[in-house]
C-alpha cells in the first residue's frame, strides 16, 4: 500500500485521464513574442553594412595611366642621351665631335644669359617641366565621372556620354520635346532642346525637373548643375 503524495503548489493538477497538462507561459513575459518593445534593427554598429547616403561623398577621381605622354618623353629622352652618348664615345674613341654638339656648345659658351635665343630654350623648358608636373600631380580621366560608393571595396565611374544619353532619352520623354543635345561636363548638364508645340516656359519646367531628378538617379558623387535652354524648331528651306 502506497503512501499518498503531496501535493505540490507549484506543480499542476493532472487530468482525469492520467496525462499531465503542460504549464502555460505568456510569450510577452519572455519577450519573444511579436509585442516585444525592445526589438531593434540592425544598426552600423551590430556589424550591419548602413545604407548609402542620398547625397554621397566627395569621392576622388579615376587617375590616369599617362601612357601617351609617360612614352614620348620616355622616347625623346632616351633618343637624347643615346645621342650624347654614341658622341662622347666617338670622341673618346679620337674622332671628331658632331658639328651640332660643337656649335651648341660655342653657343652656351659665347651668347649671354639674356640672349633671345638662351631665353626661349629656357620658357621651353620651364613649360616643358611644368606639364609633367601638372601630368603627374593631377588624376586624369576627365571623362570618367566618379559615382558614389555604395560598397567600401567598389568604386565605380560614368562616362559622360553614357551619362549624356541618359539624360537626352529622359529628355525626349517630355511631351512636345522634339529634339535635344546633351553635353555634359564635370560641374554642369548643358541641355538645348526644340519643342514644336506647347509653351516653352511649360516645356522648360518640365524638362528641369525631369532631368534633375534624372542626375539625382545616375547615382553619381558630384551631381552636375542642370542648365535648360528650349527653343523652337528651325524652318526648313
Amino acid at each position: 500500500m502506497s503512501e499518498p503524495r503531496g501535493t505540490d503548489p507549484a506543480e499542476p493538477p493532472e487530468s482525469e485521464g492520467g496525462t499531465q497538462r503542460l504549464p502555460v507561459v505568456d510569450p510577452s513575459e519572455t519577450g519573444e513574442g511579436p509585442d516585444q518593445s525592445d526589438r531593434s534593427e540592425p544598426t552600423e554598429a551590430e556589424g550591419q553594412p548602413a545604407a548609402p547616403d542620398e547625397e554621397g561623398g566627395r569621392e576622388s577621381r579615376f587617375w590616369s595611366a599617362r601612357r601617351v605622354p609617360a612614352g614620348i618623353v620616355a622616347l625623346l629622352l632616351l633618343g637624347l642621351a643615346g645621342l650624347f652618348l654614341y658622341d662622347v664615345a666617338s670622341v673618346r674613341a679620337d674622332r671628331p665631335a658632331m658639328s651640332w654638339r660643337r656649335e651648341l656648345a660655342q653657343q652656351l659658351a659665347e651668347r649671354p644669359l639674356d640672349d633671345v635665343w638662351v631665353l626661349v630654350g629656357a620658357g621651353v623648358a620651364a613649360a616643358l617641366g611644368l606639364w609633367l608636373l601638372v601630368l603627374a600631380a593631377t588624376p586624369g580621366l576627365r571623362d570618367v565621372l566618379p559615382m558614389r560608393r555604395a560598397h567600401a571595396d567598389v568604386h565605380a565611374g560614368l562616362h559622360r556620354d553614357a551619362a549624356a544619353s541618359a539624360l537626352r532619352d529622359r529628355a525626349m520623354e517630355v511631351s512636345g520635346v522634339q529634339s535635344a543635345d546633351v553635353r555634359m561636363r564635370r560641374t554642369k548638364a548643358k541641355v538645348r532642346a526644340a519643342s514644336h508645340f506647347r509653351e516653352l516656359d511649360d516645356v522648360r519646367t518640365e524638362l528641369d525637373a525631369v532631368l534633375t531628378d534624372a542626375v539625382r538617379g545616375l547615382g553619381l558623387s558630384r551631381p552636375p548643375a542642370v542648365s535648360v535652354r528650349v527653343r523652337r524648331p528651325g524652318r526648313k528651306g
